[in-house]
């Protein structure tokens, strides 16, 4: 392999002859060879944007152009925005286990969009005067501590915001749609896994599509919780080196380009040194994956069987459950959710570990790991949920028969005769139901417990999933 020799303020070092990055990326490719796994595309992504927000707040302010030409102003935004768009993704090496501010990242984002930049003007990236420099000018007004965490917020907005919500969205209106078809389908309703009285099945996928609705409304209270931008504390929060309108300025070109409502932190000391906001977000990801385990499990259940089990509803056949047992099939995506859910439970408890013991006084120094979990969750619940609601939840059937024939069965249709005969009869009449294998409607004809008309509006299934309805 072609190398080429690049210096930084600790000496010379070797590297790859035809790459974007520099000396101090590629002393962190040897330094953390961990994961042997990059930060995830999309928290690259954003800081190009982030980068391209603060040229242009730089731009705006008259500082830049003290510095550079028009020219070369407009590459480096240019080169920024290529980062933003995933160009150049593969010069991005560096390790989720790095320094925990993020600087190696901050740094190797800095030198591809500096070469990049000199490379668009016509120039030789491998000058090293480097007329648009990575520090002095890609960098400028900036601190790793205060770029690094910004990038963070934008990225998992800009995810939540085009990914996630879009998908519970979805997801939601496909549960109403089946609740709307199902609204007349009397099945049993079940307590402790144990046989409850009547309602519909309507009424059940109803209250799926309700916990979609609130899962859409942690995701977008988790969008905002990330709202809140660091940028413009540089590295302490005091904001040294840095002029006094840049934050608000950055913000404003952030939120221009992504239509998320970016602000200037409220207190710069609090935005630096803690992440709260990523620690909030998760939290509310975390209670999505609650949702989506419970609702996946749910649905997991009511199709068990087909002879043996629930089978109230049909799920899609998607592939050959068993290698072993001809013929059989799983509900896999059920499976995949609630997997996925798990993961995200699980990610949660390191993202608390990171918020709570990561940081002392002025940063937190687990961002790189924050970043790569805060991104992951919200991913995988976007593209698990738009699968589960396009490949399952679409494609349901509903076992009208099999749903029907349980309710005249249960015991617990005796609980609608409490007002009539009180709740210890109506006990004595469940127990002997039990024993003798007959139903509660033959039981009270049996033995004349009220009269047939009366009887038979008490014992009406229909009525019993609307007793407010009179």
């Amino acid at each position: 392999m072609k190398e080429r020799i690049e210096r930084d303020s600790m000496g010379e070092v070797r590297l790859p002859a035809d790459v974007y990055y520099g000396a101090q990326t590629q002393r962190a490719v040897e330094n953390f060879p961990i994961a042997q796994a990059p930060l995830p595309a999309k928290m690259i992504q954003a800081m190009g944007l982030v980068k391209w927000a603060a040229a242009s707040a730089n731009e705006k302010l008259g500082l830049l152009g003290k510095k550079l030409t028009p020219e070369q102003i407009e590459a480096m935004k240019t080169a920024a925005l290529e980062v933003a768009d995933g160009k150049m993704g593969d010069q991005f090496p560096v390790d989720i286990y790095q320094t925990g501010s993020g600087t190696s990242t901050n740094m190797n984002v800095n030198e591809v969009i500096s070469n990049r930049a000199i490379e668009i003007c016509g120039g030789d990236r491998f000058d090293m005067k480097k007329p648009i420099h990575p520090n002095d000018h890609v960098n400028m007004g900036q601190s790793t501590n205060d770029i690094f965490p910004t990038a963070i917020h934008v990225a998992g907005a800009k995810l939540i915001h085009e990914s996630l919500v879009p998908a519970l969205e979805a997801c939601a209106v496909a549960f109403a749609q089946k609740a709307e078809e199902w609204k007349d389908i009397l099945k049993i309703g079940r307590t402790h896994l144990a046989d409850a009285t009547p309602m519909t099945l309507g009424q059940e996928f109803g209250s799926f599509a309700r916990q979609m609705e609130l899962a859409v409304q942690d995701a977008r209270d988790a969008e905002k919780a990330l709202h809140e931008l660091p940028a413009g504390g540089t590295a302490v929060g005091s904001g040294i080196n840095t002029h006094p309108r840049f934050a608000a300025e950055t913000a404003a070109f952030l939120s221009e380009k992504t239509g998320i409502p970016f602000c200037e932190a409220v207190d710069h000391f609090e935005a630096n040194a803690q992440r709260t906001g990523v620690v909030r977000a998760h939290s509310l990801l975390k209670a999505v994956a609650v949702t989506l385990m419970n609702v996946a499990n749910n649905v997991r259940w009511l199709g068990s069987g087909p002879r043996c089990g629930y089978y109230e509803i049909a799920l899609p056949d998607l592939q050959p459950g068993s290698s072993i047992m001809p013929g059989k099939v799983n509900p896999v995506l059920c499976e995949s959710s609630i997997q996925v859910a798990a993961r995200v439970i699980g990610n949660d408890t390191a993202i608390a570990v990171c918020g709570g013991a990561g940081g002392q006084f002025q940063l937190n120094i687990t961002m790189p790991l924050m970043a790569a979990v805060l991104l992951e969750s919200a991913e995988i619940m976007a593209r698990c949920v738009d699968v589960f609601t396009r490949n399952c939840v679409a494609g349901l059937k509903a076992n009208r028969e099999k749903c029907e024939a349980s309710v005249e069965q249960s015991l617990s249709m005796v609980t609608s005769l409490n007002p009539y005969i009180g709740y210890e009869k109506a006990a004595a009449l469940a127990k002997e139901a039990f024993k003798t294998g007959k139903t509660i409607r033959e039981l009270c004809l049996e033995q004349e417990v009220l009269p047939p008309d009366v009887l038979a509006q008490a014992l009406d299934p229909m009525k019993m999933t609307r007793p407010l309805e009179g």
